[in-house]
């Protein structure tokens, strides 16, 4: 297994290089990965080769692009462990597919009086579509609280979804405290009191098996740049029986049964979510990223980044002028972990860091709800993938080090 990891970081001749004069550590995976050379290279067979429209044209290159296409459902249909490849949209990304799901799903099942249900660390992706449902619809958006721990607080979830609660929306693996949520659990909750669990697979997909039909989650988003395909493609899974009950959501060309002048028919599943031209290349950028992680097995890939968490977290931990969020057991932490120096703002830590090389995110993470429950305004943010080393570690642990003595003399 380590072997396939190590040879695999030669796919990425993006990361050798160096920055501000100093080795390239990127450790900004939780806002987008690196991609492999033989994911651009399938980009590039296709736009020199194939490049057509899909579901339209009866050439030779319309055929190939058609074929391209559902090909990358069907791989992304058994990558999830969906039950048919109809229950596989594209979409623009994990945004869009939760978009979708609350202005149809929502839009039709939801009504005044009805409670949805999210967690305090959702990303804005899954917070902000069902804020604003609730506020169109008469609703009531409650949130489940966490453990001391920073964990999803189970017991809390116990309370907060009842038989008022049509929709449970619950991020898989939170972009900011590193913790893996249960949705299993959570969809036998929210299913024994008539609601759909939606879950937001952005920070799960990539990192570790996912299995949908063994969640039996009823909704799952994902995006294709943070597992290594072209921006502007992502997933929903949805299952068949709500998805065929499901009004369109946008309109146009390619989502239609028949039109005539007065009204018009819809295609069936997939298709009558897919209005207009999709992003081809970018469908069949995520098939040849499926590929890829298929190669390497998540399983391994799951390792590969535990080990690095077990790696460095207690390292950080023993720097008594670092606080770090979320779970302080490695191995209930994912490969984000989001900290703070004492007394120096993140953005200020972010630039020093870069300074040696060490890209991380600094700031809310599009998760202020969260941040306001922390007491905070902003955290930096490392996250591992892959391809990230215990070399990139080290790097890190010796930046933050420099940064400290830079601001504070050695001192805090």
């Amino acid at each position: 297994m380590a072997n396939s990891i190590n040879k695999a970081r030669a796919d990425f001749p993006i990361l050798d290089q160096r920055v501000n004069d100093e080795r390239l550590v990127y450790l900004d995976n939780a806002a987008t990965v690196q991609r492999p050379t033989p994911v651009l290279q399938k980009l590039m067979d296709f736009y020199q080769h194939d490049n057509a429209n899909v579901h339209r044209g009866v050439h030779t290159l319309a055929e190939r692009a058609t074929k391209d296409y559902e090909q990358a459902r069907v791989k992304v249909q058994h990558f999830i462990n969906a039950q048919s490849s109809d229950e596989i949209i594209f979409t623009k990304g994990c945004t869009d597919g939760l978009n979708l799901v609350a202005s149809t799903y929502g839009e039709q099942n939801v009504h005044a009086g009805d409670e949805i249900v999210i967690s305090i660390m959702e990303h804005h992706s899954n917070l902000i579509p069902w804020q604003q449902l609730a506020i169109k619809k008469g609703a009531t958006l409650k949130y489940i609280g966490l453990t001391p721990d920073g964990e999803l607080d189970m017991n809390d979830a116990k309370r907060q979804i009842t038989d008022k609660t049509k929709i449970v929306a619950v991020a898989h693996a939170s972009n900011v405290l590193g913790v893996v949520n249960p949705l299993r659990e959570l969809a036998e909750l929210a299913h024994s009191h008539g609601a759909v669990l939606v879950g937001d697979g952005a920070q799960a997909v990539p990192h570790m098996p996912v299995d949908v039909s063994a969640l039996d989650v009823d909704f799952y988003a994902f995006s294709g740049h943070k597992m290594m395909s072209p921006m502007g493609i992502g997933v929903l899974y949805g299952k068949a029986d709500l998805l065929r009950a499901m009004p369109p959501y946008q309109y146009g060309g390619e989502m239609i049964g028949d039109v005539h002048r007065q009204e018009s028919t819809w295609a069936d599943i997939p298709f009558k979510f897919e209005a207009g031209t999709q992003n081809i290349a970018g469908a069949v950028g995520l098939g040849a990223a499926v590929d890829y992680l298929d190669e390497l097995g998540m399983e391994n890939i799951q390792q590969a980044e535990q080990d690095l968490v077990d790696y460095v977290l207690p390292q950080l931990e023993e720097l008594p002028y670092v606080t770090v969020y979320g779970p302080q057991d490695p191995s209930h932490h994912t490969g984000v972990i989001a900290f703070n120096l004492n007394g120096l703002h993140p953005h200020d830590v972010a630039t020093a860091l870069d300074m040696d090389g060490v890209a991380v995110r600094a700031g809310h993470h599009c998760a202020q709800p969260l941040m306001e429950e922390l007491g905070l305004t902003a955290t930096a943010r490392a996250s591992f993938y892959f391809y990230n080393t215990k070399q990139d570690a080290d790097q890190l642990i010796k930046a933050i080090k420099e940064t400290k003595e830079f601001f504070n003399g050695g001192t805090f």
